[in-house]
């Protein structure tokens, strides 16, 4: 079976989100007003640069697996976008913080897509 297109384009952006976390992590310079990473995920007392470094390096093993249709990779990103939209839509209801919506129906269109072709991470003929 070939890997669906989505697999890959959903690989990719997560790769670049990736990138980015990496680099932010090296320039990034926490401002009062904004939420960090670590506090988004409930750890506000933990370095912001070490949880956006552990949460890149997660990242690209998850989107290894994902790119690679492996079974652990279709349940690290079904798990990954349930836990992330659970966590924005706290955040967009508790704080009022709009942009969050973004990321809810991101996480929304990561479940319903990836569940659509669970086939092709289940089926014993991989790419």
């Amino acid at each position: 079976m070939e890997r669906p297109i989505g697999v890959t384009l959903i690989s990719f952006f997560y790769i670049f989100g990736a990138v980015v976390l990496l680099l932010t992590s090296i320039f990034y310079h926490h401002e009062p007003n904004s939420i960090g990473i670590a506090e988004r995920f409930g750890i506000p007392n933990a370095p912001e640069r070490l949880v956006r470094v552990l949460l890149a390096l997660a990242t690209f093993v998850m989107v290894y697996g994902y790119a690679n249709l492996k079974k652990w990779g279709f349940w690290s990103m079904t798990v990954y976008s349930i836990l992330f939209g659970l966590l924005s839509m706290t955040l967009m209801t508790a704080q009022n913080i709009q942009p969050f919506l973004g990321n809810l129906i991101w996480s929304l269109i990561i479940i319903v897509y990836s569940i659509c072709v669970k086939a092709a991470f289940f089926n014993s003929n991989k790419v």
